[in-house]
């Protein structure tokens, strides 16, 4: 029986590999998938088919078995997923603390300028709704 749709499990690395291939190519068959993943590494076909299946009973995707091959979509979008992670994340290393969690990933890796800035926007904009909000 699936997850209720709120409360989806945190996908597994193998998992988010195959969200992150069906969020670039939308709803696909196996061997859609499967062709997409062998273009950077080695994987057996069965071994992505059972990963689906497995997938589709925690509801991370959706099996539209009206075809004769089976078509896979992501149950959530990648926006959705993503927020679940960084919210995971943010309370399981960081002890919820957003600055950490930020400082942290800018010192792993080097932002873009357009990153810093998109960053700022979307720092300021969160700060005037923030202000609006208060008495």
């Amino acid at each position: 029986m699936p997850a209720k749709p709120n409360q989806l499990p945190r996908p597994t690395d193998a998992e988010l590999e195959i969200l992150t291939v069906l969020w670039s190519l939308g709803p696909s068959t196996v061997r859609d998938v499967h062709e997409t993943i062998i273009r950077r590494k080695p994987a057996q076909y069965t071994t992505v088919l059972k990963t689906l299946q497995i997938m589709a009973e925690k509801g991370l995707v959706e099996r539209n078995e009206k075809q004769r091959a089976h078509i896979y979509s992501a149950a959530r979008p990648r926006e959705w997923t993503q927020q679940q992670l960084a919210g995971d994340l943010l309370q399981r290393a960081f002890g919820g603390s957003a600055a950490s969690l930020m400082l942290g990933a800018l010192s792993a890796h080097r932002a873009s300028p357009r990153e810093l800035a998109e960053l700022r926007q979307f720092l300021a904009e969160y700060q005037a709704e923030d202000e609006k909000g208060k008495p």
